[in-house]
């Protein structure tokens, strides 16, 4: 039986790779539904809405201190309530932190109804953007609670485990930025070999490529594409930041100089295009309106003529009729 271990939960240091997932997340919502269905076998729909919740949250201390929290994810798709952590290196914490924000969403979304408060834990899953031979597919949270226990299960997602292939088959464009994990431990080769450096550069070109096509064929928006580029880019400078010439050469690939800056300025582009393309349908409604409007009143004037017209036929006729009477008087 393993010794019992006493985790340090102080909180973790945001990193890069956070920021790059809170991103991904925020600016690319629908990102996340494919890795979903992934982990946990389901099958939402591409265009379901996703909500992305408050991540913030307080834990009062034994000592009354109050310290500020800070989930990776907390999402709703449909009816389902989802919470990821992505996780850069193994620290030993990572499962209580999990059980920690999976215990402040609970109590978040609990209720009480006739004398029973309810308690429902998220869908929870780790993101592993490293991994070892001990990196488990699951973790389990045991529950005690007097007379009886429960347990479940946190499925893990190593992002090295998938191959460029599978990405794209399996539309996880969300594990992009962080392929460049599955190549870290070969940065000293890439250094020194110029050689083994010029296959790197091969694999993101095509990706480049690939991502290209994607969206070209309408799988993704002109806005997700440079955003998982940029993001790309901001992995790569933060992982190579000893290795020059791998940064050098791969960031060339991504786009160089390009920022996060440059895919908001195409979505806020498509932004003003869609809003001008909402505008002119709505003046062309409002012609049609205009119009149909003026063809009621129209035809409205035509009826109210063409009963006047009967009128004064009828008043016609009925004068005719008189003056025949008064002409046999």
């Amino acid at each position: 039986m393993e010794d019992n271990k006493k985790l340090n939960n102080e909180g973790n240091t945001a990193t890069p790779y956070d920021d790059v997932y809170r991103t991904l997340l925020n600016d690319c919502t629908s990102l996340i539904i494919p890795v979903v269905n992934e982990v946990f076998q389901k099958q939402h729909g591409e265009n379901e809405k996703v909500t992305v919740l408050n991540n913030e949250f307080y834990i009062t201390k034994q000592d009354g201190e109050q310290k500020e929290r800070i989930t990776d994810s907390n999402f709703i798709i449909g009816n389902t309530c989802y919470h990821f952590e992505c996780q850069s290196t193994s620290d030993g914490t990572i499962i209580m932190r999990v059980f920690e924000y999976g215990s402040q969403i609970a109590i978040r979304d609990s209720y009480i109804e006739n004398n029973v408060l309810t308690v429902k834990f998220p869908n929870t899953a780790i993101l592993y953007l490293r991994q070892t031979r001990n990196t488990p597919d699951y973790m389990n949270i045991r529950i005690k609670v007097p007379e009886a226990s429960c347990s479940y299960r946190v499925p893990v997602l190593k992002v090295q485990n998938y191959s460029l292939e599978e990405i794209f088959e399996k539309k996880l464009f969300f594990l992009i930025p962080f392929h460049i994990f599955s190549y870290e431990k070969n940065f000293p080769k890439y250094e020194s070999d110029e050689e083994k450096l010029q296959e790197l550069t091969n694999v993101y070109r095509q990706i480049i490529v690939r991502l290209n096509e994607c969206a070209e064929a309408g799988i993704i928006s002109e806005y997700v594409k440079g955003t998982v580029i940029a993001m790309s880019k901001k992995v790569l400078d933060a992982l190579t930041v000893k290795y020059s010439k791998v940064q050098e050469r791969v960031g060339k690939i991504m786009g160089g100089k390009i920022l996060d800056y440059e895919a908001k300025r195409i979505r806020d582009e498509e932004r003003v295009n869609t809003e001008r393309e909402r505008k002119r349908a709505e003046e062309a409604e409002a012609r049609a309106e205009e119009e149909k409007a003026r063809v009621a009143e129209a035809k409205a004037r035509a009826e109210k003529a063409e009963a006047r017209n009967k009128k004064l036929e009828a008043e016609i006729a009925r004068l005719k009729e008189q003056n025949k009477e008064n002409t046999h008087d």
